[in-house]
């Protein structure tokens, strides 16, 4: 009677452990499925000739992005198949950021993204609603997911003291002449995401945005051993342009924000010799071309 009273238990918790093994198994069988059908949406997204057919299969990328991400334990799940995309994870983990853009036939971009928590269970997503064309004044607007400031992110910074937040460095494709990069602040209100915060220096800037010609590279990096983001300075071609952020370029030399004290203070002429060369933080202005590893994805 004893070895059947011990038995029993035992048998449970193999069916218990067997059941869950089971679901895992169903559950990353669904999100391999899912990941195909991304990647080859994602290809359609960026390499189609057609504006109406990219279109169409961003509207499919969202919907299967979202029935994906419904899967139990999806938050631990990469999707790193899909190449077109950026995903990235908070420092914490409490968050990761999925962001990616779709080009217009006239060289301007829309972007599009969400944000899924960490919950270890239901699923918890914000989607970033690109809102950029009518922001008057992008720089000093504080907004919420709903009014984000589109972006394709590759890099989040976090920030911690009294006023815990993350800083995010985005490329920004704008016109068929200039590209922008963006600094974002992300924080949460209520664990609702708060975009833009007043954390750089002296500036009332909630935000800081770069415009550059689209014939340039421009270098935007984190550099985590000197709590430094480091940019290329951008300059005019000729006293007539100052007014045209379209035609400015790098001069070859570098400005920065440093963090201290849970800002961001502002430096100019930095020694780039100090900086390690690294290439986590770099980005592709993502013209047509052959899908490549988001991880060897370099600056422009």
């Amino acid at each position: 009677m004893k070895r059947l009273l011990v038995f029993i238990p035992l048998i449970l918790f193999l069916n218990q452990s067997f059941a869950q093994h089971t679901d895992e198994s169903s559950s990353i069988s669904r999100l391999n499925m899912y990941q195909d059908s991304l990647a080859d949406l994602g290809k359609v997204m960026i390499n189609n000739d057609n504006e109406l057919e990219r279109q169409n299969a961003n509207t499919m990328f969202v919907k299967t992005l979202v029935t994906a991400l419904k899967v139990p334990n999806s938050f631990l799940f990469p999707f790193d198949s899909v190449k077109t995309v950026s995903i990235l994870n908070s420092p914490d983990n409490r968050f990761r950021i999925i962001s990616w853009h779709i080009m217009n036939d006239d060289g301007s971009y829309r972007f599009y993204g969400a944000m899924q928590m960490n919950t270890g269970g239901a699923l918890k997503l914000f989607p970033l609603v690109d809102y950029s064309p009518l922001l008057e004044h992008p720089e000093d607007s504080v907004t919420d997911n709903r009014k984000w400031y589109g972006a394709q992110y590759y890099k989040i910074i976090r920030v911690t003291g009294d006023k815990s937040y993350y800083v995010m460095l985005g490329w920004k494709g704008y016109t068929a002449n200039s590209t922008k990069k963006v600094i974002e602040v992300l924080s949460f209100k209520n664990d609702k995401p708060i975009f833009g915060m007043e954390v750089f220096g002296t500036s009332k800037h909630k935000r800081i945005i770069f415009q550059y010609t689209r014939q340039a590279s421009m270098l935007l990096k984190y550099v985590p051993e000197q709590d430094l983001i480091v940019f290329d300075h951008l300059s005019p071609p000729d006293d007539k342009s100052k007014k045209n952020p379209e035609t400015f370029g790098p001069d070859l030399s570098y400005d920065g924000y440093k963090l201290v004290n849970g800002r961001w203070k502002y430096e100019d002429n930095l020694d780039m010799r100090n900086v390690p060369d690294e290439h986590d933080s770099e980005f592709t202005d993502p013209k047509k071309q052959a899908i490549e590893d988001r991880s060897s994805i370099q600056h422009n």
